[in-house]
């Protein structure tokens, strides 16, 4: 249902998707962020004051000098972690839209959203003290993180219970007149009935061709009724009739009356949990049915994730890659060390992906030799024994050895440290159409399907798992298959 806010001119000028009847502002919004920053605040500090106050009294007692707690050692590195953790809350919240005044969403939905914003900063915090090597002690991280997802948590339950009382106590409500008393006017009025904590009461129906208690009139007594109920918002279940809606908008609009349309026309197309937007491109107002929701937050999280991690192994593991490319070339003189191939990545776009050869100089001339061998369904080509591998090769790819160099496509965002394997050019020129949706995402160096079904020679199992990975991808997916993917590449499962 959306919310159309009909100017003078007959021009839609703004219009937001109607929950509930919200009366939200800048400054209301303002507020639960102020509210959210202030407790982050306070449950922190007393934290850190639980935490150091004993040391602190024991160092003034042995020294009859009064010990500040600025002048702890590790103070600063406190103010920092402060700092970042009421920034990397808000962010999180802002982004679970926690800072909406919305009374359709009941309070455990909220307090799961809440648990989420601070257990993905929390974690995030902890990676980032991990990699700096700050000095933060993990009694005040995790004291932290319980103590603000119950504070954080407990003080919107407080304001679900205010306002649900004041709905019981008929304060706040606001008077419905639904323009319209067929199938689609009733379903409207048995809804909001059904759902009084929306704090909308149903005061009766105007049409014009229906009879009963409820029906307050006809529609030519629209001014009359608005100024006898006291109308504070108007719903229209009869979109269809234009000069219909011109008018009741026109009169709704001079007793300071919302106008709100019923798009009967969607009827059973949009799913509930759905919300709908309708805008302007150029001047015609245009109705956004569905649109792929795209978790912006969980995605730069996932960005800087790659960086950090990539360049904090490459850092590691340097002294390896010299002696992987030393071996290469003592075992196969003829040929590159690294092996550039075409590979398909998100959104189709091609780009270079590095690995160590493994194969003779001339493998890609021999590929199309060897397709009788192959041992895999669909676009995959593999061979166990292939006898294109090097001596050398054979064990880097056993311990995914060869893999290690697209750790600079990593850094260069042409792959991800998770996400679908990429396939080579001629591979995805095998593709099915159906196959296409493997590539809404950045390919990976591991994936879902390396750690659960590597060895498989279907094809159809691979996109099974790459699938359920796109549409149920988060932070935490990621991190379980990292986890899975260490002891798999240890038991040098590779081929």
């Amino acid at each position: 249902m959306n919310l159309l806010n009909l100017k003078a001119q007959e021009r839609y000028s703004k219009v937001v998707f109607y929950n509930r009847a919200e009366q939200n502002s800048l400054w209301v919004d303002m507020g639960y962020l102020l509210i959210d920053i202030f407790f982050i605040l306070i449950c922190t500090s007393l934290v850190f004051y639980i935490r150091f106050a004993p040391e602190v009294y024991v160092k003034s007692l042995d020294t009859n000098v009064w010990v500040s707690f600025t002048s702890y050692e590790y103070f600063p590195n406190y103010v920092g972690f402060l700092m970042l953790y009421v920034a990397l809350i808000a962010l999180i919240s802002k982004n679970y839209d926690l800072y909406h005044m919305r009374s359709d969403r009941l309070w455990l939905d909220e307090a799961l959203l809440v648990f989420k914003s601070v257990s993905l900063a929390t974690l995030m915090i902890m990676v980032v003290m991990y990699l700096s090597k700050q000095q933060v002690s993990r009694f005040v991280v995790l004291s932290s993180w319980a103590l603000n997802i119950f504070i954080l948590g407990g003080w919107r339950y407080i304001m679900h219970l205010i306002f649900e009382r004041r709905i019981k106590n008929g304060e706040g409500l606001r008077r419905v007149l639904i323009v319209g008393a067929g199938r689609v006017g009733r379903k409207l009025a048995e809804f909001l009935e059904n759902n009084d904590y929306l704090g909308l009461k149903v005061k009766g129906f105007v049409d014009d061709y229906k009879e009963g208690e409820d029906i307050l009139g006809r529609i030519d007594e629209l001014s009359r009724i608005l100024q006898s109920q006291f109308i504070d918002e108007v719903f229209v279940t009869i979109p269809s009739e234009r000069e219909l809606v011109k008018n009741v908008a026109k009169h709704a609009l001079s007793y300071k009356a919302d106008v709100k349309i019923i798009p009967d026309l969607l009827d059973g197309l949009v799913h509930q949990s759905r919300p709908l937007s309708l805008g302007l491109l150029g001047d015609l107002p245009v109705m956004e049915i569905y649109r792929k929701p795209i978790p912006e937050i969980g995605l730069f999280v996932k960005r800087v994730i790659d960086v950090v991690c990539g360049l904090a192994i490459i850092a590691v593991i340097l002294p390896l890659l010299i002696a992987v490319a030393i071996v290469i070339k003592i075992d196969s003189p003829k040929g590159p060390v690294i092996y550039r191939s075409k590979r398909v990545g998100k959104k189709g776009k091609l780009f270079d992906c590095y690995k160590f050869r493994t194969m003779s100089a001339d493998a890609d001339d021999l590929k199309d030799k060897l397709r009788d061998l192959n041992e895999r369904s669909g676009p995959f080509f593999k061979i166990k024994n292939d006898p294109r591998i090097t001596k050398a090769g054979k064990l880097f790819r056993k311990y995914s050895l060869d893999e290690l160099p697209q750790l600079f496509n990593l850094i260069n965002g042409d792959m991800s440290l998770v996400g679908p394997r990429p396939h080579p050019l001629d591979d995805f020129k095998l593709y099915e159409l159906q196959d296409y949706r493997r590539l809404d995402v950045k390919p990976g160096i591991t994936s879902l399907w390396a750690v659960e079904a590597r060895n498989d020679p279907s094809f159809e199992r691979n996109m099974e798992l790459d699938l359920f990975y796109i549409e149920n991808w988060s932070i935490w997916l990621d991190v379980k298959i990292l986890l899975k993917t260490i002891p798999t590449v240890l038991k040098g499962s590779g081929i």
